[in-house]
Order: structure tokens, then sequence, then C-alpha cells
């Protein structure tokens, strides 16, 4: 296990004072900031992403506003429509109007499910509107066959986020699932229930939550990604109840019979007889109508939302919800999430931006090229191979430059109530996904919108996103030097280039198909990398927790990877200048938050904590020790063995 040398200890950095970079690089960048940032009372952390993203709700909630406002100045019908959604999301007279009744033709829908039969019969309909269910259906590409979309099947969802927080010692989890059993009768005496008969149904609900925790797959396990790839054939899966007749569902809902479907957790599906039979029918009855009434409590009234909110506070550890315009604002941009992000990058992005910026990102695939080229423990067969894999990859910058269709479909009433019309434009997204399976794979498709401060690869596409409201200071600017800019989007860049090549991505092919294209030799060297990046982070104390290195493997491998393929690009340029590249790498990983907030991080982030992330993958660039003068003596020491160098 690898403790970090770091002065003052890594769990310190939460809210400790500025430091000497020699001893916490983190700190003496951060430091000043961290003792002054003051996180929004409505948020759970502030920071270098979180700064952006405020920044770019900051400049849509005024346009949304003026467009409210002043309609006839919006030249876009699609984005016509999310003002639309925005103005009756922020209505609450008109909203208060309906308060309770249009969810409860819905929660009416569960309420009168007689028995288990009664519920396999009606489970496809119900996966259709959007209802939770002991076991459903999603439609995504075929893992070993991107051209083709396939059936998945996927379990229940646990009411809290990671099963670690049901853990007999886990103090946060007893008091959350308190919390959320007080809100959840509350919302049940909303709409009708009294407090006895609520208090049972909130019962119920939690024993077959509880049920769920020994069976369902913990984060870490879902950090696996490959593993959820176990095809079964047709004939066999429909076999594995006794209760529920999984063949309808799945031929109902997909107007097929499919060869076979994806079992994405194979230990959920053999334990599916002991959580689904008729002697837990009542108690999944009632979990579906908590869950669904949690779930949809927040598209009903401002009363609701406040109510379902406090829960929501309790977990996050932020002080208070956001305002009522803030949640319009976010509702709307969430649902036209891609006309929304068009829209911003169009107007403050630019083809100039995206053409400047997708240059760069062909510039880190070059250079990450060459470094494969002169990897010294990779033989020449799996070189090649990664480097067609590389030259693969399909960049998307900024926005996309077409819409997806299905948003044409969304038709805001403004008379109607919010919950109508988001329940509406549910099942449009719904139907649309399930008529994909008779569509080839969209390779078209982007996962982030324009305006989110974020970015990803897609391993099933081979494909790299960054969103325009990435593209600005720290990360990006012209006003920064090539080096600080390296350091900033420059290592987000070729951080996504790595993921091609993390334990994850490292298992699929140019063409996004899992399909083992490395030597047994070549394969056998990177699992040791893998394995030693593992160590590097796991049990680093941090925020009273300790860091799960299995859970936040992949993204320190593209870390890693990503950083010393930006190095190496700073240093071709004139203005190279590397203690600016190591500072503003530092600097974007800047973070403040709650503690509720840092411990739901330590549990459910595939990424590990922004201080850890600037620290440690410095320590493991040779140039930083000599850029900085470390020493042994120094806090941010690391002896050469231990550092982890991949790409």
């Amino acid at each position: 296990m690898f403790t970090s040398k770091i002065v003052g200890g890594a769990g310190d950095m939460v809210n400790a004072k500025p430091a000497n970079e020699k001893d916490n690089l983190y700190l003496a960048v951060n430091g000043a900031w961290q003792e002054k940032a003051v996180i929004p009372a409505d948020k759970p952390r502030t920071g270098g992403f979180m700064d952006l993203d405020e920044d770019v709700e900051k400049t849509l909630m005024k346009d949304f506003h003026e467009f409210a406002n002043n309609e006839d100045t919006i030249k876009d019908d699609l984005l016509f429509q999310a003002v639309k959604l925005y103005r009756l999301a922020n209505n609450v007279d008109h909203l208060d109007k309906f308060h309770q009744q249009p969810i409860l033709k819905d929660i009416q829908r569960i309420t009168d499910l007689k028995d288990i039969n009664d519920l396999s019969d009606k489970l496809a309909e119900l996966s259709a509107d959007n209802f939770p269910l002991p076991i459903d259906v999603s439609i995504d590409a075929d893992m070993k066959d991107t051209s083709t979309n396939v059936v998945y099947i996927e379990g229940a969802d646990l009411i809290l986020p990671d099963k670690s927080y049901y853990d007999d010692d886990n103090e946060s989890g007893k008091s959350l699932l308190k919390k959320f059993s007080e809100v959840s009768v509350k919302l049940l005496s909303m709409i009708g229930y009294d407090l006895d008969k609520a208090q049972a149904i909130v019962k119920k609900a939690l024993a077959f939550d509880k049920s769920l925790v020994p069976i369902v797959k913990s984060q870490e396990e879902w950090a696996d990604y490959t593993k959820i790839y176990n095809p079964m054939d047709f004939k066999e899966y429909i076999t594995k109840s006794n209760s529920l007749n999984l063949e309808k569902q799945v031929v109902d809902l997909i107007d097929e019979t499919p060869e076979k479907v994806i079992i994405e957790e194979p230990r959920y599906l053999d334990n599916l007889n002991k959580l689904v039979n008729s002697e837990n029918f009542e108690n999944i009855k009632e979990w579906m109508l908590v869950t669904y009434l949690t779930d949809n409590a927040s598209n009903l009234d401002e009363e609701f939302r406040q109510t379902i909110g406090e829960y929501s506070l309790a977990l996050s550890g932020a002080k208070e919800l956001k305002n009522r315009t803030k949640y319009a604002y976010h509702k709307a941009a969430n649902i036209f999430s891609q006309v929304v992000g068009t829209y911003y990058g169009k107007k403050y992005f630019g083809q100039a931006a995206k053409d400047d910026v997708t240059n760069m990102v062909k510039k880190m695939i070059s250079i990450y090229e060459q470094r494969i080229n002169d990897n010294t423990w990779l033989g020449e067969d799996t070189k090649k191979k990664a480097i067609v894999k590389l030259e693969t990859i399909k960049i998307k910058v900024g926005y996309p430059d077409k819409i997806d269709e299905l948003y044409s479909k969304f038709e805001v009433e403004e008379t109607s109530s919010l919950y109508d019309n988001v329940i509406n434009f549910r099942r449009i997204r719904r139907q649309d996904e399930l008529d994909s399976y008779h569509r080839p794979v969209d390779r078209a498709k982007w996962l982030m919108p324009g305006h989110m401060v974020n970015a990803c690869y897609d391993p099933s596409r081979n494909d790299i996103t960054f969103p325009a409201a990435i593209l600005q200071a720290p990360f990006y600017s012209l006003k920064q030097s090539s080096s600080q800019n390296y350091g900033g989007i420059g290592a987000v860049i070729a951080h996504e280039i790595s993921h091609a090549f993390d334990n994850n991505g490292a298992q699929f092919d140019e063409f996004g198909n899992m399909n083992n294209w490395w030597t047994d030799e070549d394969y056998a060297k990177f699992k040791d990398l893998t394995q030693k990046m593992i160590n590097e982070f796991n049990g680093i104390p941090y925020n009273g927790g300790k860091v799960n290195g299995k859970l936040v493997v992949s993204e320190n491998v593209a870390d890693v990877g990503g950083l010393r393929c930006a190095l190496e690009a700073a240093k071709t340029e004139k203005d190279e200048n590397l203690r600016e590249f190591f500072i503003n790498w530092a600097r974007v990983w800047r973070l403040k938050a709650t503690k509720e907030f840092n411990e739901l991080l330590l549990k459910t982030d595939v990424h590990s904590p922004g201080p850890l992330r600037a620290n440690v993958m410095a320590q493991n660039m040779d140039e930083f020790y000599q850029e900085f003068n470390i020493t042994p003596d120094d806090g941010m020491w690391l002896d050469p063995d231990k550092r982890v160098n991949i790409w």
C-alpha cells in the first residue's frame, strides 16, 4: 500500500493552509484560495471545474431570462421550446394550482397492482413509462459488435448511492436512510396517505431495498466496465424467473424476439427468484411507489421540491436548494441539453475556436503516437495496433454540427403541469431508445452537451468529446502561455486519449469493439503497471476516509498518461516553461467541498480527489523534481522506483 509522503498528510488538504511547493504542490498553488474560498450555499463544492460551471450557469440564466421576457428574439424553435419549459418551471403560482394532482394517476398505476402476476403482465408498459422495476431493459451498442444495438438487462438500484453506505459502522448511511424515510413519509402524506399508512409503506420499501444490498454491484465493481458484458441466449434468459414473464417484457418493449440479451449483473440474475416472488410482492410494490414518488416529487410544485430537497441536502451537505429560477433553468437545460449546448457553443465558443482546439487535439494525438513508438515495454505488434486505434479516434469539439432529431418531438404545453410535460418528454426519449434496437448505432451521437464543463472518451465509439464550456481559462486561453494551456486543456485532451488505453479502454479496438488486440506478454506487463497505479493510490487518507485504488484506477491511468503526453507537447514549444505547466496543472484541480460531498465522492466517484490528482501525478513526473529542485528531504519526493508511468 502506498501512502503519500506529502507534508501534513494528503487528507489535511481539505481545509489546509498554503504550503511550500516542495512539500505540497497543490497547497502551494491553491492554499490561499482554499482558506478564503466559500462554497456557494446551493452547491456542495467549489473550485476549478465548478467555477467554470457557475460562470456558464450565470451566462445562460441571463439569456434565458431575457428570452422568456422577449420571445420574439428567439430565432430557433427548439430553443424556444426550452425557454417555454424554463418559463413553465419558474411559474410557481401556476404549478401551485396543480399541487399533487398530476402524479396521482401514475401513483394509482402502482397501487392498483394486485399481485406478482399482475406486475408480471404489466412489466413492459411500466418499463416504457419509466417506472422503477426490479428488473428492466435498456438498449445500447453491442460491446462485441458496436455497429449493432442489443438488449441489456438491468437490476434495481439501491436508495443510497453505494452499498458501502449500508455497512454496520457507516453512521452517514444510517443518518441518510433515516432522513430518506422521514421525507418519504412526508411526501406520501402530501399525496393523501395518513401517517400510519405512509410509515408502513416506507418500512416495506426499505425492506426491499435492504434485500438488494448483498446482491447488487458496488461502485468499485461497476468501475470495471467490461464486466457488464455477459451475453446470454434469450431462450435461457427467459427461464431465470419463476414469477415474472421475462420473455413478454422484452418482446413487448422491442417488438421482436432477440437471439440474446446482455446481463449487466449476473449475481443479480442468479438471485432474481430470491428477490422477486409472491412473498416479496408487497415490499416490491411499496418500493416502486416510494421510488417513483421521490424521483418525481421535484416536478410537481415548490412545496414538493422543497420537501424532497431535504434529502438531497443531507446527501450533498449543501446549505440550501437552488432558488426556483435556477432550478427552472437547470430543468430546461437538462431536458433540452443538446439544444442549449449548441446554442451556447455557437454564441460563446464559435467555429474559429472549434478549429483551433481540434488542431490542438490532433497535435496531442501525434505526440501520443510518438510516445507509443518510443515505448520500451510494448512489443512491435501491439504498438502497431495501438497506433491504428489512435489514428481512428473521432474528435468531437465544442458542439455537434447537427442536433438530434429527437428534440423536434418535444413540444412544451405551458398551460399544463410541469410534471405532465416532463413525463411526456421522458416517455418520448424512452421510446426512442427502445426503437433504436432496430437501427444501426449512431456514431455521430454526442455524450455531452456544449454547455457542460467536462470531457469524455467513449470506448464503444472510439471518440473523444470536448464540450465548449471546458475550453476556457484556466484550462485554455489565448492569454495563457502554451505551457499553461498544456498543463490545463492539453492534459485534459491527453487524459481522454489515454482512456483509449486505460484498464477498460484497452480492451476495445479501433472500431469500439471489445476485442483483444494485445499479445499475451504485453497485456501481462500492462496489467502489472495498472496494479502499480492501484497500489499507488489505494489507502491514501482523505477527508476522514481512504481512497479506493480499484475504484479510481481507470481515471488515474488516464491522468498519468495525459500529464505525461501534455508535458512532452509543452516541451515542443518555444515558450516552454515547465514551472508554469505544473502550476496550472495543480490550479485546475482546486477543490473545496462539504464533508458529506467528499464522502460521496470517495465512495462513488471513479476519479481521485482533485488535490490528490494534482500532487500524486506530479510526483510521477521526473521533470517535476528537476523543475522544482525536489530532494528526498522534501514532502513531494517519491522514490524513482515508486513513480508510475504507463503511457
